[in-house]
């Protein structure tokens, strides 16, 4: 699979042949001859030039390429397309339900099925309940799943990578973007990927190597929920307030990947919950897919806009699995995989205007997720794909690159989305008045209500104060259906070099121990699946806020949650993080 798989492109003389300077991009990856500047000297970062460079190698990212090279070959046309993935491999950092809906693949690959897509378990069943804490009750499912697929994204997004391939996409994976290149009237050239071999004190390792400046006609920022440049692009271009004006809410969805005994496995099943454990003014709930070779997707979601500071969505979800409704499945099982991530939730009011001096925002960056569908995967395919329509006129005829947001406001996504953007709003108000609203959008109004809501509080400010609420006493984990956090960690496959500057970054070092831990009780502790944040007690007895960034999962939460937006999450080096391979 050469450079798919291992980080580097299995021709590299194509490179050259694309961008006029490979030779210098190979000698700063260290794969062919040069000499490295390892004094305290600057070093020069080597550039490569594409006409698309595509920063995200997931559903949206693949598609737009995909699309992009389709249309070279409809047209006789040749421009290079260039993919840049944080993740050591395609789909490692990746993670999904998934229940996934193909219209978009249907319109991209028709032929997926004889094409050996690993899309193979059709849901089968499709339930809803309300859970109390002994009972569940059965509730009319809103959800239409037919014709719909138990999969894995993170493996989906891999079989992708290998057909942007064979269109002769170039796939960079290992490489992390880092940085926003402008030219002087500040339109978007480029990106750099962050240098290699930095010490945790900023000194140059004896494997330094620069970063390097990959430089499109066209940049596309794909990087998934609350990626860190295009929430750089969002806010410098204002296209938040351009858009349909609101701010973006956010969900943090874990998840566990269990292989189950065989009696109680039955593919395509799916289920899902609303209720216990969460109280009633958090919104929330689970899910449980039946995928193949008896395996079961198991997660839980919080919506960050909770406000209870002792509420740990971890915890929460471990609790989950011990109702007597879902743990006889679990019991005998074996967890193969844990994850989290965070999801957009905002839907339609929240969209923000995609186009900015230089590319566009597509995917989850921007946020296109239906929320009561429980999807993002098609629509966020179909805005790569619709942005590699505008492209590559732009490209090609010199047509304006903005005719990108009349596509999405023509297209279905917008119509989906339209028709679904009063159901999120509703759970403003609570469980059982968001069920009520909700069920009279979708049984009588059917999406066409002549009203659109808002959405309330920004989810950091919706954090309420510990002097307000009441500890949660969490039971301890049994080990059995229920676990602590370092033995889930060690399910994600996360690595990070330790000697590395920390990519999670406090704007002020001291509102950790001035504010958060005084005011909201150390919230940070609590919020993040993966113990990166903990409050520990130096010499003298104080509680200090210690950041194991090795740890982190890149489900960006504390970049969403932190009540004084103190925390900066940005990229590590490139390759770190998650190693998902099934979720």
């Amino acid at each position: 699979m050469g450079f798919f798989s291992s980080g580097y492109p299995r021709n590299p003389a194509k490179i050259a042949d694309f961008g006029g300077n490979g030779g210098g991009f190979w000698r700063a990856q260290g794969l062919i001859g040069g000499v490295r500047n390892f004094s305290g000297e600057p070093v020069s970062r080597e550039s490569l030039n594409y006409d698309v460079v595509i920063v995200g190698a997931g559903p949206a990212g693949l598609s737009a390429a995909i699309r992009l090279k389709q249309l070279c070959r409809e047209k006789d046309v040749d421009l290079s397309v260039c993919v840049v993935e944080k993740g050591a491999e395609v789909g490692a950092h990746i993670l999904s339900g998934n229940v996934f809906e193909p219209r978009a693949l249907n319109e991209l690959l028709p032929n997926w099925k004889q094409e050996e897509a690993p899309i193979h378990v059709p849901v089968s069943s499709d339930k809803f309940w309300l859970l109390s804490k002994t009972r569940a009750f059965p509730c009319p499912s809103p959800f239409n799943n037919r014709g719909n697929y138990v999969i894995s994204l993170s493996q989906l997004v891999r079989w992708l990578g290998l057909k942007a391939e064979e269109l002769g996409v170039e796939i960079y994976p290992g490489f992390a973007a880092s940085e926003i290149l402008y030219d002087t009237t500040d339109k978007v050239i480029g990106i750099a990927t962050n240098d290699m071999g930095v010490a945790k004190d900023g000194s140059k390792k004896d494997n330094f190597q620069p970063g390097v400046e990959l430089k499109g006609r066209v940049m596309l920022f794909a990087e998934g929920c609350r990626g860190s440049l295009s929430e750089e692009v969002i806010r410098k271009f204002n296209l938040r307030e351009k858009g349909q004006g609101q701010h973006q809410t956010y969900a943090l969805g874990i998840k566990e990947v269990w292989e189950v005994s065989a009696d109680k496995h039955q593919a395509g099943s799916v289920l899902h919950t609303l209720g216990w454990p969460l109280d009633s003014r958090t919104y929330g709930g689970s899910f449980l897919y039946h995928m193949k070779d008896r395996q079961v997707a198991i997660g839980f979601v919080v919506a960050l806009n909770y406000h209870n500071p002792f509420l740990n969505p971890y915890e929460e979800f471990q609790r989950f699995k011990h109702h007597p409704a879902i743990s006889p499945l679990l019991e005998g099982g074996t967890v193969l995989e844990y994850g989290a991530r965070t999801l957009n939730e905002g839907g339609y009011q929240s969209i923000p205007y995609p186009v900015f001096p230089g590319g566009a925002i597509i995917g989850c960056s921007a946020g296109f997720l239906n929320v009561p569908k429980i999807k993002g995967s098609h629509t966020a395919m179909k805005s790569g794909m619709l942005a590699a329509e505008c492209v590559f006129r732009t490209l090609r005829e010199g047509s304006p690159l903005e005719a990108f947001w009349d596509s999405l406001k023509s297209s279905w996504i917008w119509k989906e989305l339209h028709s679904a953007r009063n159901y999120r709003p509703a759970f403003e108000y609570g469980l059982f008045p968001g069920l009520a609203l909700s069920a009279l959008e979708h049984y009588i109004m059917k999406g066409r209500s002549p009203w659109t809501m808002k959405h309330g509080k920004p989810d950091h400010e919706a954090t309420g104060e510990a002097q307000l609420f009441r500890p949660i006493d969490y039971p301890k984990p049994d080990g059995v259906i229920s676990f602590d956090v370092p033995t889930s960690l060690y399910r994600s496959n996360t690595n990070h070099d330790h000697d590395q500057p920390a990519h999670l970054r406090l704007r002020d070092p001291k509102i950790p121990e001035l504010v958060n831990l005084p005011v909201y009780a150390g919230p940070e502790s609590r919020y993040c699946p993966a113990r990166v944040y903990e409050y520990v007690a130096d010499d003298s007895s104080h509680l200090k806020l210690q950041i194991n960034a090795q740890n982190c999962l890149h489900c960006k939460a504390c970049d969403i949650k932190d009540p004084k937006q103190n925390i900066k999450w940005t990229v590590p080096e490139g390759g770190g993080g998650p190693g998902y391979t099934i979720m």
